[in-house]
């Protein structure tokens, strides 16, 4: 029953010896559950920030790390053994990993200089050789016409042009740039320039980022070689920050500096070479095991865990009061005093001088509300989490996981029933659950819904063979209770229809008898809708049950007289009824059967009903919706005039009695106020004000909560049919084709038919039953007993600190 109610929790001192604390807050963290509060939250004192800046440091450096060896290619690091991390964690001191990865990153930074240096050399080198190879291409042609002195020997007759040569300044631009830098030369020689472009092929790569730069070689064209155009000219380029490089005066000169260039590249690459060995060098050594740890992560992979480690662990030191000792108020389970008094007993036993930790219960009053603790498993932890997204239960308040962990498979799989697909999702569970371990890491959202996609599957699977569907398709699994015994197409029952002790029905689920029958969807809506109604009108009042168990938890008289037992008589008097006259219709068949309708809304208006379920019936619908009625103003009246009546005798005598009625006046304030009654003042008219409105959504929502469950039978309605259009537009079509038609077109109608039950009845079905499920347990069910409102219960535990940041 640990999921019933949290557990119950204890408020206590931990006091710590100053020399050893952090040694019990690490053992504390792996082997026990207790919630530190912070003690130092006003002042802000933190003791130990020193430290926790030294770990911001180093945790800077491993991220810096990690990037670098990343982009190494075949550098796999090996992650996620937290059992072995934590088993050789002792060996591992801060100073030590501070120290090494000091001299890493120093040796790092040096490296990653030396390469910037050598690939911006290489750059320039490639750039440069680029311009050359342009330069020659253009001083060849030249030189082929006739021209034996390359761009030295003027275009033009200096007298044709004034006594002007022709000027020219080369250089390499980002491909990026090259429009706005054409633009820019343009007006600011007022279109006396001519640029020339050619994109380099070779890869240019930027040593800071390591992206690939995709660059183009200029060469602007202008009048005179000296002069105010040149100068313009320059502006641009510098503006731009453009690379720019010394044309050649001749295709020698050109020759030879290419040739220089090619060596100097191939020197380049040589050290480039080097250093990317010497790189994967150090980064093996890194990816290698740690020697303290020979079967575990990577050696950075460690260190990072260790910072994490440590670093949580100074944080909670920094929650602690200092003084002879350290001391923080604590919050743990009941059930694990025994085990946390044992654990700082024997470390106490341990020490040499017989100093340690001890912790102080504390047997008064609490100075702050419990958190909520609920034990899990793996199976119940995905339920509890669905309850949790809603909200928190309060300390000790009804949980609704408990029921959860049954009535959400329970109704998805009757929103979703069909043998075919509800094997397929259970296979798939089957399969998560097989390879929980390899989806950890890799796929938490996966691995924590395992158990509830099995659940689903399980239930799926059973809702199918109730309904008899198997991809649309009847299952013959018993002989049928009905015969066709003259081949018309009119079946007569073989059973006793008058139930009266003869041969039983189609002994489970639907006879695939109805199965395509001319009235198949007429009789099979009106079972799936009234089975909605039965399973709804049951949650709900389990629901109310909750809330009389909390009514009894908290000795709440007045919400068990004035709201328990008037909220479950209007239930029962009237959907309750409403259920009862489902089951015997059911089960007594009558010549003139009533509608169950016309029955309630003469129930409900007071008017004759001249076709009554059996002799008696209708005199007893007419007192149960007295009741009914009646419960309406006891839900509404008596506990305003209560609460009142009570704080009026608490201001007459406020020394006596004030815990007793503090529990009840402000349960309803805190309801008024959305929870933030605490401190605040009695105001009857707010309080009488929150009674109304509550009543009105009591009655009203009960009855559209009701009417909310047939969204059970309209999606199943719904997956059924898109699940007999679906077959019959594919494999149906495949299978009535003429041979050998059919043997081909069967193998794409299977393609079609398996891709869209993958993708709409696996996929968004699937979904979408999921979300109605959850609003049915969200609204319909949790609102009748369920508040929330609690805080979770977060201890320290160092291996969830590990796993969530390797998720």
């Amino acid at each position: 029953m640990g999921l019933l109610r949290s557990e119950v929790m204890k408020y206590g001192m931990l006091v710590l010896p100053v020399q050893d604390a952090r040694r019990y807050i690490d053992k504390i963290g792996r082997e026990t559950n207790i919630q530190f509060e912070d003690m130092n939250a006003r002042e802000m004192r933190r003791p130990y920030r020193k430290h926790i800046q030294r770990i911001d440091e180093m945790e800077r450096i491993l991220r810096f790390m990690f990037e670098e060896i990343g982009r190494i290619e075949d550098c796999e690091i090996t992650k996620n053994k937290v059992s072995e991390f934590l088993a050789a964690d002792g060996a591992v001191k801060l100073d030590e990993v501070e120290s090494e990865l000091q001299a890493l990153y120093q040796n790092f930074m040096r490296f990653k200089e030396n390469n910037a240096t050598l690939m911006n050399e290489k750059n320039q080198a490639v750039e440069e050789s680029e311009v050359i190879a342009a330069a020659l291409k253009i001083l060849g042609e030249s030189s082929g016409a006739g021209s034996s002195q390359g761009l030295s020997q003027p275009i033009l007759d200096e007298d044709a042009l004034g006594g002007r040569r022709l000027g020219y300044i080369a250089g390499v631009v980002p491909q990026a740039d090259e429009i706005r830098f054409a633009r820019a030369l343009w007006r600011a020689s007022r279109g006396n320039t001519f640029t020339q472009f050619s994109p380099i092929k070779e890869k240019v790569v930027d040593p800071k980022t390591g992206q690939v730069l995709e660059k183009s070689v200029f060469v602007i064209y202008f009048q005179g070689a000296v002069g105010s155009m040149k100068d313009k000219v320059l502006k641009v380029c510098t503006a731009f920050g453009v690379n720019m490089y010394a044309w050649p005066s001749s295709s020698e000169q050109a020759k030879q500096r290419d040739s220089f260039l090619k060596k100097q590249l191939d020197e380049k690459n040589r050290a480039l070479e080097a250093f990317q060995r010497h790189m994967r060098t150090e980064a093996t050594e890194l990816m290698a095991p740690a020697r303290w740890n020979t079967s575990g992560n990577s050696k950075i992979e460690d260190w990072r865990l260790f910072c994490i480690k440590e670093k949580s662990i100074y944080t909670i030191l920094n929650q602690c009061e200092e003084g002879m000792a350290l001391r923080v108020n604590v919050w743990y389970p009941a059930s694990d005093e025994v085990k946390i008094q044992g654990l700082l007993k024997a470390e106490r036993d341990a020490s040499p001088d017989g100093q340690g930790a001890f912790l102080n219960p504390d047997r008064g009053a609490w100075k702050s509300t419990p958190p909520t603790y609920i034990k899990t498993n793996e199976y119940t932890e995905v339920f509890q989490e669905v309850v949790n997204t809603y909200g928190i239960p309060r300390y000790q308040e009804a949980n609704p996981a408990l029921l959860t962990v049954v009535t959400f498979p329970f109704i998805f799989g009757m929103m979703y029933g069909d043998v075919g697909h509800g094997s397929l999702l259970l296979m798939f569970g089957a399969w998560l659950v097989q390879n929980a371990e390899s989806l950890r890491f890799s796929q938490p959202v996966l691995f924590s819904a395992r158990y509830l996609v099995l659940s689903l599957g399980i239930f799926a699977t059973f809702a199918g063979f109730m309904y008899n569907d198997f991809f649309s398709i009847g299952l013959q699994l018993f002989p049928s209770g009905y015969v066709d015994k003259e081949g018309n197409g009119q079946f007569t029952p073989t059973f006793d229809v008058t139930n009266s002790g003869g041969p039983g029905p189609y002994p489970f689920g639907l006879d695939w008898a109805w199965v395509g029958a001319s009235n198949e969807l007429l009789y099979v809506n009106s079972m799936k809708m009234k089975l909605s109604v039965l399973f709804g009108v049951a949650q709900m009042i389990v629901g109310l049950v909750l809330r009389w168990s909390n009514a009894f938890y908290e000795k709440n008289k007045t919400d068990f007289i004035c709201e328990c037992i008037p909220m479950m008589i209007f239930m029962l008097c009237f959907f309750g009824w409403m259920d009862v006259m489902i089951l015997y219709k059911w089960t007594h068949p009558i010549d003139n059967a009533p509608n169950i309708i016309n029955s309630l809304i003469c129930m409900a208006m007071g008017q004759q009903d001249n076709n009554p379920l059996w002799d008696g019936s209708v005199e007893m619908a007419q007192t149960l919706m007295k009741f009914t009625v009646l419960s309406v103003p006891i839900m509404l009246f008596p506990k305003p005039f209560i609460l009142l009546f009570q704080h009026n005798a608490q201001q007459k005598n406020k020394g006596e009695g004030h815990q007793l009625l503090q529990d009840e006046e402000e349960g309803v304030v805190e309801g008024a106020h959305g929870g933030h009654g605490h401190g605040e003042e009695f105001e009857f008219g707010e309080i009488f004000i929150h009674q109304i409105i509550e009543t009105i959504e009591y009655v009203l929502g009960t009855v559209s909560h009701t009417a909310s469950y047939l969204r059970i039978w309209a999606l199943s309605l719904a997956h059924q049919q898109l699940s007999l259009v679906f077959f019959q537009k594919t494999l149906t079509m495949g299978l009535e084709m003429s041979f050998p038609a059919n043997g081909i077109m069967l193998y794409f109608m299977f393609a079609a038919w398996f891709g869209i039950t993958l993708g709409v009845l696996l996929g968004m079905d699937v979904l979408e039953c999921f979300l109605h499920t959850l609003r049915l347990h969200w609204v319909e069910f949790q609102s009748k007993f369920y508040r929330g409102g609690g805080e979770k219960f977060a201890p320290y535990n160092i291996r969830s600190l590990i796993d969530g940041s390797n998720e």
